[in-house]
């Protein structure tokens, strides 16, 4: 296989930028994340790739339920804030307010849209799993661009 064709070819993929919620109370957290698609329309399936080394997966292991908050353009900064572990402290995480729906699982304030779900499946392989989720609940704050990669500099993929 030609190794810079993958790279590059894979690259071209676009990806946006979501806050992947998981877990509840003082056991939660937010991660980013760039593998997401809606996989069917009825029942509405979210497929959501997660790293099988972070406590997000864990706590979607353990919990069968997730959130995720859609992430506008313009909103780097608070994507990045959660490129590392966080949990809950002084009612934010990482320095930004949050509420829970019906998961329990962390919800972002300053996020535009957001969707809740439980967990129907996990595909475990390679260093990332496959979570596929039904939409239970969802919520709209304003209508706005999501935020991409490519708008934030940063490439995936190879």
């Amino acid at each position: 296989m030609d190794e810079q064709a993958k790279k590059f070819a894979l690259r071209m993929i676009p990806y946006g930028l979501f806050g992947l919620g998981a877990g509840t109370g003082n056991e939660a957290t937010i991660s980013s994340v760039n593998w997401l698609t809606q996989a069917s329309f009825a029942p509405p399936l979210v497929a959501v790739g997660v790293r099988k080394d972070s406590g997000a997966y864990a706590l979607i292991q353990s919990e069968r339920k997730f959130a995720v908050s859609v992430f506008a353009s313009g909103q780097k900064d608070l994507a990045f804030a959660f490129f590392k572990h966080v949990t809950p402290e002084g009612g934010k995480i990482a320095g930004y307010g949050f509420e829970t729906g019906a998961t329990g699982a962390p919800i972002l304030l300053d996020a535009p849209a957001w969707f809740e779900c439980n967990v129907t499946e996990i595909v475990a392989g390679g260093d990332h799993a496959i979570v596929v989720g039904e939409v239970i609940g969802a919520g709209v704050r304003e209508t706005r661009d999501a935020l991409t990669l490519k708008e934030c500099g940063v490439n995936y993929g190879g």
